[in-house]
């Protein structure tokens, strides 16, 4: 099951509206449209301003649920070398990124033609460039040069501390055989640690440990799914959610409970997770949301920049200025997965299969001598 998790109708439909969620954020966040806008609708931009930041527990559930099964779906890691593997995993971000951001700044560009705004990143310097590249951006205080992109230094960080836990627990058991299930308690104590401590500690959000427990939660859930007295574990789980909302109600925390369940639930029913109907073009969605999230905040900001000089105090036009720009951040983001996302995703592939092929025939078959 878990090679082809990436292409389960569930998991795409849930990356699918997160996407939705987040480029309705941004749209109700940023620029000068849905201020203008404002009058018109002001319950609905102010829930999309609201809520739709809820999409990001969504995102790190399922990541931590897709992490599980191809890279430890029994606990144990596959990955024999955690370098290696944290190494593959920062260019197949990076890549179609530094893409990203290359757009980002032409168009942060084209719209200081026609309006000055906050909402418009300044103008890129060296170091902050190279700060963007080594996703290190936040850590070290360098104003962003697009919005949401903290999530892909995060998603690296998330992967490479659990590549490095189930590592270790992989080391410790090879010198320690009796001692079993080390990655499971250390997955779990970090899930624990970050939704009873860290999460509740704003000033960790620009680190992996603040949005660990999410991304515990979709690893854990996906390895009891599969585990004997699988209900009994799932309810403790549960419980765990419910204890850290009493401690301190956080939407969030609840939002990355629900999926946490629904995951669990579909993959207890294998046919659920596998053939669930789902409408095809969240399916497709859901396969170009990295791309659509990369790309949607400078082309929503060109389109920002456009309907303000033209239309700067017509409700009723920058209105229609919304619905274009989120019209466009999906074709934007369906071009960019097939041109740069895709295409590199495939030539890191065969890179990666000819250099395996190529290590495989140096070493050459063992002499029976």
């Amino acid at each position: 099951m878990h090679a082809s998790l990436s292409r389960m109708p569930l998991l795409d439909a849930l990356k699918a509206i997160a996407c939705l969620m987040i480029v309705a954020h941004h749209l109700a966040a940023y620029g000068p449209m849905s201020q203008i806008a404002y009058p018109l609708f002001p319950a609905l931009i102010d829930g999309m301003y609201e809520y739709g930041r809820m999409a990001v527990p969504v995102f790190f559930v399922v990541a931590g649920f897709l992490f599980a099964g191809r890279h430890a779906p029994d606990g144990e890691l596959l990955v024999p070398h955690p370098i290696q593997a944290i190494k593959r995993r920062y260019f197949r971000l990076v890549v179609p990124y530094l893409a990203a951001l290359i757009l980002a700044i032409g168009c942060a560009a084209l719209a200081r033609i026609w309006m000055v705004h906050e909402s418009i990143p300044v103008t890129v310097g060296p170091f902050q460039l190279l700060a963007h590249a080594l996703l290190l951006q936040d850590l070290l205080d360098q104003e962003v040069l697009s919005a949401g992109i903290w999530y892909v230094a995060i998603d690296f960080q998330l992967f490479a501390i659990t590549v490095i836990l189930l590592w270790l627990s992989g080391q410790i058991q090879h010198w320690r055989p009796n001692l079993k299930g080390g990655g499971l308690i250390l997955i779990a104590s970090l899930t624990l640690a970050s939704l009873f401590i860290f999460n509740r500690d704003k000033s960790l959000d620009e680190t992996a440990f603040y949005f660990f427990g999410s991304f515990g939660l979709g690893i854990l859930i996906y390895w009891i799914s599969g585990m004997r007295r699988r209900n009994l574990w799932l309810l403790a789980l549960a419980l765990v959610v419910i204890a850290a909302l009493l401690v301190d109600f956080r939407v969030r925390i609840a939002v990355a409970g629900v999926v946490m369940l629904m995951l669990g639930l579909a993959r207890q029913h294998g046919s659920l997770l596998e053939s669930l109907p789902v409408p095809s073009f969240l399916t497709s969605l859901g396969r170009i949301s990295y791309s659509v999230f990369l790309v949607h905040f400078p082309l929503c900001l060109v389109v920002n920049a456009t309907f303000f000089h033209f239309f700067p105090a017509h409700p009723v036009a920058n209105a229609f200025g919304l619905i274009l720009a989120f019209g466009i951040s999906i074709l934007g983001g369906a071009l960019f997965f097939r041109w740069i996302e895709s295409a590199w995703s495939h030539r890191a592939g065969v890179w990666t299969r000819t250099k395996n092929a190529v290590v495989s025939v140096g070493r050459g078959p063992k002499l029976g001598i």
